[in-house]
Parts: structure tokens; sequence; C-alpha cells
């Protein structure tokens, strides 16, 4: 059981702003080889940074990472080693400690060593957005296979988008009920594997289903 609360703007304001400073530094080193934007999206983009302050994980940040490579120069794995090399030469400035390749996504992370805590780290997904076959938009981001060592483009899953549920929930004033579903669902996760955006799309398909919307 853990003790997940919103954390306030304030707090997490500044440690996005230094994200945002290493990313653009990155831009700068890498643009000999390619160009990028990014987004911030999840917790971020709605204000619903959280944390339980008790623990020793800290809050986090979630970016998709937009590669512009026309010319298919660059294999998935290129790719990300080498946005990972250039946040490796810039995150030290800010407090980050060397970055981890994790399945979905590059990991950032400050830490209060002395405390065997995270103070907030960054989770940095590679993306790439499409339309597939039957006109539908669709997303695909570098999976890194660890058993095999290799990389891959893969597709999110079709459930990945909830922009239209979320529309839903605000237009009802429902958006409250949500806050308090993914709070209670992150305090009473006991499986690992499940991350926030996993927990937080269960949050909105449970008051959505709660209250009549199904589509």
């Amino acid at each position: 059981m853990y003790n997940f609360e919103y954390v306030d703007k304030a707090i997490w304001s500044p440690a996005k702003e230094n994200v945002e400073r290493i990313l653009h530094e990155v831009q700068n080193l890498v643009r000999h080889k390619f160009t990028f934007s990014y987004t911030f999206i999840g917790s971020t983009s709605r204000n619903m940074v959280t944390c339980d302050f008790s623990s020793n994980k800290g809050f986090d940040f979630d970016i998709n990472l937009y590669i512009n490579d026309d010319d298919n120069r660059y294999p998935a794995k290129e790719q990300k080693h080498i946005i990972m090399n250039a946040l490796n030469r810039v995150g030290w400035k800010y407090g980050y400690s060397n970055c981890e390749d994790s399945t979905r996504v590059i990991t950032m992370k400050v830490k209060d060593t002395p405390f065997s805590r995270v103070l907030h780290s960054c989770d940095i997904a590679i993306v790439n957005d499409y339309v597939d076959k039957h006109g539908n938009p669709r997303q695909e981001y570098i999976h890194f296979n660890k058993k095999q060592q290799s990389y891959e483009w893969k597709d999110q899953p079709k459930g990945y988008n909830l922009e239209k549920k979320i529309a839903w929930l605000k237009k009802q004033s429902l958006w409250n009920e949500v806050r308090n579903v993914y709070l209670y669902k992150k305090d009473t996760n006991t499986n690992p594997d499940k991350h926030s955006r996993s927990l937080f799309a269960e949050a909105v398909n449970e008051v959505c289903h709660r209250n009549g919307y199904t589509k």
C-alpha cells in the first residue's frame, strides 16, 4: 500500500525546465546527424504529477521524442544510442546520472545518493506517428528486447489514445473522479511492471464505463 498525492506544480516545474534545457542542448549535439522534436505527455501535460513522499522513488516525467530521419540513415538501435550518449554528455550538469536503457524508454534520474532515493526521474520514449493502411492514426516506439539485445519499432497498443474519452469526462464534470480513481489505483498497485500510463488508462476507462460511456 502506497500513499501517493498530487505534487504542486511549483515543486515539479523547475525540474521540468531543467529537462527542457537538457533536451535543447542535446538537439544541438545531434544536429549534424538528425533533428528531433519532443513533447511532455501523461501526468505532466495534465498537471497530474504524483509522488509518494514516504518512498524513495520521487516523481517522474514522461516525454515523447520524435526523430526526423527521412532518409532512414539510422536504424532503431543507432537512433536510441545517439540520443542516450548525448543525454549522458549533458545530463550530469543538471544532476542526472547516466541513462538507463529500458524496454520502452530511456530513463534519467536525479538521485539523493546518501539517502538512497530518487528525487525525480524522466522517461523518454522515441516514437513515430503514422497512418496505417486503413487510415487510422497509429504510433510506434523503439522497443529494446533485453533478452536478445535487439532493437525494433513496435506499435503502441491500440488503446493508448484516450483523448476522446478524456474530453467526454471533462465535459461531464467527471475529471475529479478520474483523479481520485487514479490515485487509488497507484496506491493499491502491486504489479511492478504496471506503470503510471497503464494505471491512468484504467482509471479513465473505469470512470467512463461507470458513467455510461462505452465507445
